[in-house]
């Protein structure tokens, strides 16, 4: 059985692309769970790595959970109330804890439906950007179960609590155009431009000093959650390590000498 996510390098980005053609990508196994998490570990590790891109192998980025094994009482599905409970609590719900910690920007390139915990997933992500034949579903109610990934905490902060709500209590599919009104997506392209699209944006992020990358993304993540006064001792704080870096004499060199900067990471 091929790898459940792949794992491609080229530069300072990274590309992931869930690959569970035969499950439309589903992601309430195990198996995808542990990758995704390794996956988010590893680029923490390589400060080579300056993004990350997601996407979905085939028609769908992803289904969520996996239906069939809601029906068979399969995997995380399977057991007593408290071997459920434990199900999502040692299972999908690490990836939500994994991506919230993933130290670069990363992207989710929409190819396909987003749905249940699929749409979830691109929530997740600091970006989105839409092909024209992706689809958004918050559709947990559809099968008479609530959101259990953190769909009700990462929803609402990216497109306010009242879209949120419509979408959780219908249960209805977004569009790509409604989800670019409704500032859900970046941008909205060509099925055939999506990956290059994600590039692009990727390599205008990449071009970036990587240590001062990964503390911007550390900030705007303190920022959901801390006091401004918190957030401003933080800032101070990074700001300090910032100013003693390479990078940035390198940066502000490179705006006097009116030349393209060289960052190292250092």
């Amino acid at each position: 059985m091929p790898d459940p996510l792949l794992y491609e390098q080229d530069g300072h980005v990274v590309t992931l692309t869930l690959n569970r053609h035969e499950t439309r990508n589903a992601i309430s196994e195990d198996e995808m769970v542990n990758a995704i998490v390794d996956a988010c570990a590893r680029i923490n590790a390589d400060h080579d790595v300056r993004v990350a891109i997601i996407t979905g192998a085939g028609t769908a980025f992803s289904s969520g959970g996996n239906v069939k094994d809601m029906r068979d009482k399969k995997g995380m599905f399977g057991g007593t109330a408290t071997d459920i409970r434990d199900g999502y609590r040692f299972g999908i719900q690490r990836i939500p804890i994994a991506v919230q910690g993933l130290e670069v920007p990363i992207i989710a390139a929409v190819n396909g439906a987003a749905i249940g915990a699929g749409c979830d997933l691109t929530m997740m992500c600091d970006i989105r950007i839409a092909s024209e034949k992706a689809l958004f579903a918050e559709s947990f109610v559809k099968v008479g179960l609530i959101a259990g990934d953190g769909g009700a905490w990462f929803l609402p902060r990216v497109i306010g609590v009242s879209r949120a709500s419509e979408m959780a209590y219908t249960g209805e599919p977004v569009n790509a155009q409604t989800a670019l009104q409704w500032g859900m997506v970046s941008s909205v392209v060509a099925p055939e431009e999506l990956m290059a699209e994600a590039n692009k944006m990727a390599l205008r992020i990449a071009a970036n000093p990587p240590t001062a990358l990964r503390m911007t993304k550390k900030l705007i993540k303190e920022g959901e959650h801390s006091s401004l006064e918190s957030l401003l001792e933080v800032s101070a704080s990074l700001q300090a390590l910032a100013h003693q870096t390479k990078d940035h004499v390198e940066a502000v060199d490179a705006i006097i000498e009116k030349r393209t900067p060289q960052f190292s990471g250092e």
